[in-house]
């Protein structure tokens, strides 16, 4: 019989005389890494299929709502390991700082009077109730 050389993993395997074009081996990892492949190619060739797997994706999450903060609260290591991510994610994005809830960055009061408060897009990120403004005096008190 002939043997063939697995496109995962590398190691020789017997085909199945069924398939003609086997590639993969038995092994679980390389099934896996195999349907990974296709799946992946089918998303980007089929609009159909990958609207149908967001909305399975969209409707697990709205019957599994607690699933990531109970996944977060058992699994520490992948919590750390996202934070660092995060970091190096925000890093790459060139962010000057990131604003938390009532978070002062100066030392001084804003002098009383009448301001115009308005949204600027920044490249900032924002948390909670944080905005990034610009503010132009009208009047003095």
């Amino acid at each position: 019989m002939e043997s063939r050389r697995c496109t995962a993993c590398g190691e020789c395997f017997q085909p199945r005389p069924q398939i003609r074009k086997q590639t993969y081996c038995q092994a679980a990892a390389c099934q896996r890494e195999r349907r990974r492949l296709w799946q992946q190619a089918k998303r980007q060739s089929d609009p159909d299929y990958r609207a149908n797997q967001r909305e399975a994706q969209q409707s697990w999450r709205r019957r599994h709502p607690e699933y990531w903060r109970a996944y977060r609260n058992t699994h520490p290591v992948y919590l750390e390991r996202n934070r660092v991510k995060q970091r190096e994610r925000d890093q790459k994005r060139c962010v000057g700082h990131l604003a938390k809830m009532d978070v002062k960055t100066r030392e001084f009061t804003v002098p009383s009077g009448t301001y115009r408060l308005s949204p600027i897009n920044a490249a900032d990120l924002a948390k909670m109730d944080a905005w990034t403004v610009e503010i132009t005096v009208l009047s003095s008190a």
